[in-house]
């Protein structure tokens, strides 16, 4: 609960960090309208009629239904009660671990902290719940509970229309497959047959039903092949490495360090499993910054029950334990689901009343520090012809309030656009050799972009160029007759 209304009051930061809640709103709500899966470009002039992988169409309905209900409140709600739920479950799974309610709590906290540096409105927030309940059925099944592996392939079905990550699944699998076969190999399994049958049937099932998507097995390609662009990813600030230069990145680092005490001072010995996911989701974090929640979520319950371990080999920690056997009765006590649906309708409520549950006066509204608000306002009153060129993190907010009547030149979905079309963007918007034959290419009638770039003083000083629309934060100039 206190992760979730931290959420809500964080609403305009998950609004406005990102620019592509636009798109998923305008994708879902086209969905939602015409009943339809686009699987062709119908939202730029620049692809329009290519083949569109919708990757991601699940989670833009919910979001579609949410903006419906409650405005971009219920986009907030929607968001808070997935990380809410995410981070309970990781609670959960971190006390069954250590039995140590304090100590689990600690580190859930901690793993919340240091993910929050990726807590935006999107729906890789789908993906960070589903990395937990994915975990927590592959662990179920290394306990011996054979009946846990059914629900791999039913949570698998979900996650492959909810978003394109759903190869991490897969990567959790491939650590519990060899953590199974190191057990069998050095004779230390129990019931090395049955743990390998509910693995190998979860793991085929789950496989199979990645089919089950409006584009069959082509999904695969455009989830592996964007990670296989180095001038893509390169170009995407969340594949780039954390800087730890950046406050956001501390609780990383301090997961980071107590993974690293932790192995050192515990004298019990790490299951293989956890060993693999802990090294290979720590190796992935460090390369990409957002692999760094996939990280949290997943090295939370292990880093809680490797506390366990450290304080039962210890004086001070034996005293710790007895404190933690006095919160133990009270955590049995708050748990159930009266509480966190009494908390959610009392948002939703709030929301609904017109109640304002942030520390800004503005409330949960698209910025126009930040967004082109002021100009699109001007545009519903002077829509324009032709096609535009726009500045890449507006793409999603045009489409959110211009789409069908224009499209973009290029918005957030850079695994769809591709290098071609995003090399040609960057040719343009640095004012690199030949930028202005990109615009006569694509026919550009006008342009949106940020009203300080050079873009924009190239444009207004050039006679073929005439500015029609100008604030603090955008401009937008036409071609002259």
């Amino acid at each position: 609960m206190a992760v979730f209304a931290l959420v809500i009051l964080l609403g305009p930061r998950l609004l406005n960090v990102d620019g592509d809640l636009g798109r998923h709103l305008a994708i879902g709500e086209h969905i939602l309208r015409s009943g339809s899966i686009p699987t062709s470009d119908v939202f730029s002039h620049t692809m329009a009629g290519d083949p569109l992988t919708p990757h991601e169409w699940l989670s833009q309905v919910a979001v579609a239904a949410a903006f419906r209900l409650l405005g971009l409140d219920g986009v907030v709600l929607l968001c808070a009660l997935l990380i809410g739920l995410t981070f309970a479950l990781v609670y959960r799974a971190a006390a069954a671990r250590s039995g140590l309610p304090l100590a689990a709590l600690a580190v859930t906290l901690l793993a919340a902290a240091a993910s929050s540096l990726h807590w935006l409105a999107r729906p890789h927030l789908f993906t960070l719940l589903l990395v937990v309940v994915w975990t927590g059925l592959l662990e179920a099944i290394r306990q011996g509970k054979r009946s846990g592996w059914w629900g791999l392939p039913l949570v698998m079905l979900l996650w492959v229309n909810l978003h394109g990550a759903f190869v991490f699944g897969f990567v959790i699998w491939l650590a519990y497959a060899a953590g199974w076969a190191w057990r069998r190999w050095v004779g230390r399994a129990e019931d090395a047959a049955g743990v390998g049958r509910g693995l190998a049937l979860g793991g085929a099932l789950s496989l199979a039903v990645t089919a089950l998507n409006p584009v069959g097995l082509k999904l695969w390609a455009t989830s592996l092949g964007y990670a296989r662009n180095a001038y893509l990813v390169g170009h995407t600030a969340e594949y780039l490495s954390p800087n730890f230069h950046d406050v956001s990145t501390w609780p990383f680092l301090l997961l980071i360090l107590a993974a690293l005490w932790q192995g050192s001072a515990s004298k019990r010995r790490m299951a293989p499993e956890s060993a693999l996911l802990l090294l290979g989701w720590l190796g992935l974090g460090l390369y990409s910054v957002r692999h760094v929640p996939i990280f949290a979520v997943v090295s939370a319950p292990i880093l809680a029950g490797c506390v366990a371990g450290v304080l039962s080999e210890s004086g001070p920690g034996l005293a710790w334990q007895r404190r933690e056997a006095g919160v133990a009765g009270l955590d049995r006590d708050l748990r159930g689901h009266t509480w966190p649906i009494a908390v959610t309708l009392a948002a939703g409520l709030a929301f609904a009343g017109g109640v304002r549950l942030t520390p800004v006066a503005d409330g949960n509204a698209f910025s126009p520090r930040i967004f082109p608000v002021q100009a699109v306002d001007w545009l519903d009153s002077h829509p324009q012809s032709g096609n535009v060129f726009n500045a890449f993190p507006w793409g999603g907010y045009l489409l959110f309030r211009l789409w069908p009547d224009a499209r973009v030149f290029i918005d957030g979905q850079t695994d769809f656009y591709g290098e071609a079309l995003t090399r040609e963007y960057e040719q343009v918007i640095t004012l690199s050799d030949g930028w202005q034959a990109v615009l006569d290419k694509h026919d550009v009638g006008w342009v949106l972009v940020p009203a300080d770039s050079r873009l924009a003083r190239a444009l207004q000083s050039d006679r073929a160029w005439a500015e029609i629309y100008a604030d603090s934060t955008a401009v937008i100039l036409e071609r002259a007759p």
